[in-house]
């Protein structure tokens, strides 16, 4: 309560403080509590985000760049503690007094390339799961992703005053893969580069080439944004801008959506997808106007564009730079032959700077001697040969050792296991005795990509008899979620996850962190719950050992769903003789007009690949689905197919996996890997087994 009654406070302080003539600390602070995330608002303290802004007012005096920084750059891009995804902590202060000294007597362009220096020393790149580490924890494992790392770099910049912003293009055209990287205001201008990768210069990096064939690159800006970019979407606490044009040639494409009779589609939604990892992704996600208009300024290249309203759809491929006005018609019928469509990505033409020798050979013995730092810190963390808890665990083992002397037996370790390597690194010891001490609870803390906070003792603590006695029957947990947790859906706002104990507190909450709180309250009273690794769906399970969907809006169902059987046919062909999932082809079930992908990850239930699964038949639940193939050319462009079909209870639906030659008769198996964020790019699935 008291959060929240500071919350409010934040908002009404704005009536009387948006007017002022001096953007101080105040004003920092309320325009933080107006736009913030709601996890945001309620799981860090107001002292947490005083300090912060505090820390960035110490920077503007301090460094000498300070005063030069325009007032709303500052706003937008250096006093915002929220990057991406990740936990928040204290990281402005700690890197604000080792970086302070290395860069405050350069220029504001050297000190960017000194800051991607130091973080080089701190953390290099390792493909892992979406769930974004905080920087600190980055410091400590030394590791991280791209999405990571410009995250890490980004904050970096900040604490010693200079504007930055995450760049991120959520599929490459050419090549099944993703990236985030770094811009950083100089001197009146944006310059980018490649995060814990540091050149001699600015708008430099592997990726330059990349980039250019890039066809949606943006950023999310913090708050209500009236820059010179064109603005992608305006949701009610950031706004999402178009950064495409800063790297390769675009072009714009006018899209008109309609409903059936020819009726405007208000407000529909409209999805720009790029062909990657075998799926029609949805790389970005517009509203069209009251009349079903929406646009987009994108790379030259193929992409499908989705429209959906009240559940209907309709969707078409478009070349952008050649498509300049399409109308896409939803209805609820859809071919049923196979769909043909050609994808093409744009040409490269990377703008490459001038580097001298001198510089590259300068360059390089940093980097080699900034990689002799890390590996230095690295070769403290526990070696292969021991434990392999603790081996995972890196920076992180302190903790891990720590709490299995403190529990020498096998529920310790059970617990452990039943996380992932990534929760190894950063898991705290509170969230690690929660569940080692909550006996009669289910032990793994982890449900989907959540913070891993305490939750388990303040449950069992908080609820009274009658609260638990009637909480360990699955049925009467969901009528209580339903009753009292109330779900706002902004498909418009940035959602970040919110603590089990902060939904319970308040009780309100988005559909992803109910989901989160209801499986995690379930698992304190003893019920065996999760998020479906392969549809997402919250499920629960009684002794029979039948899962079961959770509908919280039928709370009073106790369903299973009705499932029929999915077999894929294939001719081997030369270069692909078994397809894979991700590389080949891909699954997703239509919900309410959207394509919703299939997660199997590599190994699961045998199911990765064709033959090991799809040829001998797969459970499916009853409903629409599209399956898209197709085998990436070695020009990047991809022949794919796109095919409907509807998988009925009981029944078996036969199904021909399409796999098409290019114009020449070849074809190239696999992808062109760029090492970036493979792991992450991927709708991967996290969810913990339960123990």
């Amino acid at each position: 309560m008291k959060k929240i009654l500071i919350w409010t406070a934040a908002i009404l302080a704005l009536t009387f403080t948006s007017c002022s003539p001096r953007f101080g600390e105040q004003e920092a602070l309320d325009f933080l509590y107006r736009y913030m995330p709601r996890a945001d608002s309620t799981d860090y303290s107001s002292d947490f985000f005083k300090a912060a802004v505090h820390q960035s007012f110490v920077a503007k005096e301090e460094m000498p760049w300070g005063k030069k920084v325009p007032a709303d750059i500052f706003k937008h891009f250096v006093l915002p503690l929220r990057v991406n995804n990740e936990s928040l902590d204290s990281a402005r202060t700690v890197f604000y007094r080792e970086l302070k000294p290395r860069v405050e007597k350069l220029s504001m362009k050297d000190a960017i390339l000194e800051v991607n220096h130091w973080c080089h020393e701190k953390v290099t790149y390792e493909p892992s799961d979406a769930r974004t580490s905080a920087p600190l924890a980055l410091v400590r494992n030394a590791l991280g992703r791209c999405g990571e790392e410009s995250t890490f770099t980004v904050t970096a910049l900040r604490s010693v005053g200079i504007p930055a912003r995450q760049v991120y293009t959520p599929r490459w055209a050419h090549t099944d893969d993703n990236h985030a990287w770094v811009e950083a205001w100089a001197d009146g201008k944006w310059w980018f580069m490649g995060a814990c990768e540091p050149e001699p210069v600015l708008n430099l990096g592997w990726f330059n080439a990349s980039a250019s064939r890039a066809m949606l690159m943006h950023t999310k800006v913090f708050g209500r944004y009236e820059g010179p970019e064109e603005v992608i979407m305006e949701g009610p606490n950031y706004t999402e801008i178009n950064l495409t044009g800063n790297y390769a040639p675009t072009a714009k494409l006018n899209v008109t959506v309609e409903m059936p009779g020819h009726k405007s589609a208000d407000s529909a939604k409209v999805s720009f997808m790029i062909y990657n990892y075998s799926e029609f992704y949805p790389a970005l996600s517009k509203y069209a106007d009251a009349q079903g208009r929406t646009s987009i300024s994108a790379g030259l290249g193929d992409m499908l564009v989705w429209a959906e309203k009240d559940g209907l759809y309709g969707y078409q491929k478009v070349t952008i730079g050649k498509d300049t006005d399409i109308t896409i018609h939803t209805s609820t019928s859809h071919p049923k032959d196979p769909q043909y469509f050609d994808m093409v990505p744009p040409a490269e033409g990377a703008a490459v700077p001038d580097v001298s020798a001198e510089q590259r050979a300068a360059n390089d013995r940093r980097f080699r001697q900034e990689d002799s730092l890390r590996s230095l810190y690295e070769s403290s963390f526990p070696g292969k040969d021991a434990d392999p808890l603790l081996y995972g665990a890196r920076g992180n083992a302190a903790v891990i050792a720590a709490f299995l002397q403190k529990h020498p037996d096998a529920r310790a370790r059970e617990l452990l296991a039943s996380l992932s390597r990534k929760d190894l690194h950063d898991v705290t010891m509170e969230v690690l005795e929660d569940s080692y001490k909550a006996m009669g609870s289910i032990l793994c803390p982890r449900v989907a990509d959540e913070f891993l906070v305490p939750y388990k003792e303040y449950f069992l603590r908080t609820l009274t008899p009658r609260e638990k006695n009637d909480f360990r029957n699955p049925y009467r947990l969901i009528n209580w979620t339903v009753s009292n947790i109330k779900v706002v859906d902004d498909p418009r706002a940035w959602k970040i996850p919110q603590s089990p104990v902060s939904v319970f507190e308040h009780r309100i909450t988005d559909p992803a962190s109910r989901d989160v709180f209801f499986v995690s309250l379930a698992r304190t009273m003893g019920i065996d719950a999760r998020k479906d690794p392969v549809t997402g769906n919250v499920q629960f399970r009684l002794p029979d050992g039948i899962w079961r969907d959770v509908d919280f809006d039928l709370p009073m169902q106790r369903p299973v769903a009705p499932t029929g059987t999915l077999k894929l046919a294939y001719a081997p062909q030369a270069g692909i003789a078994n397809p894979v999932y991700y590389t080949n082809f891909t699954i997703s079930r239509i919900d309410r007009g959207q394509p919703r992908l299939l997660t199997f990850d590599e190994g699961e239930a045998g199911m990765a690949d064709w033959m090991s699964g799809f040829s001998k038949g797969i459970s499916l639940e009853e409903g629409n689905y599209i399956i898209v193939s197709g085998a990436r050319l070695a020009d990047g462009s991809v022949p794919a197919t796109l095919q409907h079909f509807r998988i009925r209870k009981g029944e078996t639906t036969s199904l021909d996996l399409i796999l098409r030659p290019g114009a020449d008769g070849q074809q190239k198996a696999g992808s062109l890997r760029l090492g970036s964020d493979v792991d992450s790019s991927k709708v991967t699935s996290i969810q913990a087994v339960s123990k």
